[in-house]
């Protein structure tokens, strides 16, 4: 995926949300970034990812829902920040409307590429940790690695995976596992 573009100017949550048909953004701070076609591997990360995560709650029941981009994401649920992660799990159902996630998910996951990897890195992984988020991957194919942020654990230090290690989840306990090499 190219990197996403940044179009000058402070822009709000009425800005996002008047978005032409068709067209995709992201609210990240007043900035917004214009979002192209993900490739065919990045959709197979995130198919597999979402069939993952649907197997493990239709296998193991609770309150959480998987969810895959385009879904609207409120991080902070003040109209400030509007993201629209490529997989992400919400556990509260209160935090769900019509209009996608109002607040932090509990696990979200990026699929990186060469143009947009240090925003998923960098931008996505401090944002995502000030809103809250439990659990954040960065699933990069091209330079084979999983880079696994477990932000309500001591210490933010992330841990890498090779793509052919089981990667645990943790909002799950490690019960489930995903091993990104059997994705593509």
């Amino acid at each position: 995926m190219p990197t996403p573009k940044r179009v000058e100017r402070a822009y709000t949550s009425e800005d996002y949300w008047s978005l032409p048909d068709g067209e995709r953004a992201e609210l990240i701070n007043g900035t917004l970034y214009a979002m192209t076609p993900p490739g065919r591997s990045h959709q197979k990360v995130v198919g597999g990812m979402y069939r993952a995560f649907a197997d493990h709650i239709d296998a193991n029941g609770g309150p959480c829902e998987v969810y895959v981009a385009p879904f609207a994401v409120n991080l902070t649920a003040n109209d400030d920040n509007w993201v629209e992660p490529d997989v992400l799990v919400v556990c509260d159902p209160d935090k769900l409307s019509e209009r996608g996630c109002d607040g932090a998910p509990d696990f979200i996951a990026e699929v990186a590429s060469p143009s947009n990897r240090a925003h998923d890195y960098l931008v996505k992984a401090v944002l995502y940790q000030e809103a809250g988020v439990r659990e954040y991957w960065v699933v990069d194919p091209d330079l084979g690695r999983t880079t696994v942020y477990r932000f309500e654990a001591a210490g933010p230090a992330p841990v890498v995976y090779p793509l052919d290690v089981p990667v645990p989840v943790q909002i799950y306990g490690g019960d489930l596992a995903i091993c990104v090499s059997e994705l593509l």
